[in-house]
């Protein structure tokens, strides 16, 4: 075997290592969101997951990959590769086309699994599966193909090299608009306005979900640089974990001195702040400055869950403070700390200016085809669960009697997917 086939062997067992780590964050997001939400809606968090890795995968294998990576036209999207099928060499790729998709495939179930968490416990589950179709095969391989597949910010020289901006900042506002088109859960606020508490169902299943992240953002982040044998991959990993702990680390401190308390929920948050904050800089600045962006996004999470919940906005798992707000600090980051252009490092403005410019692109596309592709499907679905139906859960209501803790070993019933049974009858 040549030494060119050794090293394409070696890419695409990284490749697709890799891409399997970041497949198993969908793990992380499902015990993450199932922990934070209530017990009855604990199998529709579950669901919503498989619809994001069946429906959504399939929907970017037809239609998204085309569009995101395709042959340019104008800088705004890719016109071949769809079903994989077309010339695509000139993406010039160390590793076969089937690899770096699946690679992406990875990608684009993280950034739907965003929205999932803002919706929890009150979307309809049908609505939900068409907003999948909708972010899989337009939203996000377009902003992807502006970003990644040579499109015209790439061009401009915008750096987000695992995806601060085109993937958490676009699926926060993504997230932010959909809590807001949908509305908050029935009880979240008084009629005055003052938020209570739904207590977590589980916050060590939650933080058992974070963890996972955690683990499956070492490939999302080492894995882009497509090859095994890139010097940057330790340099990379290193940045993720000091800028993970560093966010984790100052959410135990503030909330532990503040409220002479350490609160889990913003700890397990903050550590998923302080990666989100790295993943576009972690090719791109140095250790010292990844603590730097983790505490800064870990404080900038905080503030965030305070100013959503002061007015009226419900996001149960925190998806726009950990990944909007993160997404936008990260992105911001590279233009100050980059080791090359960034303006705190060589005093110049240039990379800092194209980066602001492509995170409002990004956040905008995002919030506005989320909003009217919520317009459009309330004309095919209702948009929102009725009020029995997430009185009684999601669970039961979508998804027949399959609760997430069942209390009876048997019980009598003629059609398992209907709620016309005696739970009390043995």
């Amino acid at each position: 075997m040549t030494l060119h086939g050794v090293t394409t062997g070696l890419n695409t067992i990284w490749v697709v290592l890799t891409a399997a780590m970041i497949l198993l964050m969908e793990g992380g997001f499902a015990l993450l969101e199932a922990g934070f939400v209530r017990y009855k809606n604990n199998v529709n968090i579950i669901m919503k997951v498989y619809v994001d890795i069946t429906i959504g995968t399939l929907c970017f294998y037809i239609v998204g990959f085309g569009l995101m990576y395709g042959k340019d036209i104008n800088g705004l999207i890719g016109s071949n590769g769809f079903l994989l099928h077309g010339n695509l060499s000139f993406l010039h790729l160390p590793i076969s086309n089937e690899t770096f998709w699946l690679f992406q495939a990875a990608f684009v179930i993280a950034v739907i699994s965003i929205v999932s968490g803002a919706v929890a416990e009150r979307i309809n589950f049908r609505a939900y599966i068409l907003y999948a179709v909708l972010m899989t095969t337009l939203i996000y391989p377009i902003a992807g193909h502006w970003t990644w597949g040579g499109g015209w910010l790439d061009q401009l020289g915008f750096l987000d090299f695992a995806g601060s901006g085109v993937i958490h900042a676009l699926g926060g506002f993504s997230a932010l608009a959909a809590a807001l088109f949908i509305g908050p859960r029935k009880g979240k606020f008084t009629s005055d306005g003052t938020s209570t508490i739904a207590l977590p169902s589980n916050l060590p299943l939650a933080s058992v979900g974070a963890f996972l992240l955690w683990f499956g953002w070492f490939g999302f982040n080492a894995g882009s640089t497509l090859t095994a044998t890139d010097p940057r991959i330790g340099h990379i990993a290193i940045l993720t974990m000091l800028s993970a702990a560093s966010g984790g680390a100052t959410a135990l401190l503030f909330t532990l001195f503040r409220y002479n308390r350490s609160d889990a929920p913003s700890v397990i948050n903050g550590s998923l702040a302080g990666l989100v904050g790295i993943t576009a800089g972690c090719a791109f600045v140095s250790d010292l400055s990844a603590i730097l962006i983790g505490v800064i996004a870990g404080l900038l999470m905080m503030f965030a869950t305070s100013w959503l919940e002061a007015r009226g906005i419900d996001d149960p798992v925190g998806a726009f403070p950990v990944h909007g707000i993160s997404g936008i600090w990260g992105t911001l980051s590279v233009g100050l700390f980059s080791t090359n252009n960034g303006l705190f490092i060589t005093g110049h403005w240039h990379l800092l200016g194209i980066q602001l410019l492509g995170l409002v692109v990004l956040s905008i596309w995002g919030f506005g085809l989320t909003w009217g592709g919520f317009k459009l499907i309330k004309w095919i679905v209702p948009v929102r669960a009725t009020e029995e139906e997430e009185e009684l859960g999601l669970d039961i209501s979508y998804h027949g009697i399959m609760a997430a803790y069942q209390e009876h070993e048997f019980i009598s019933f003629e059609d398992p997917y209907t709620n016309d049974f005696d739970p009390d009858k043995k």
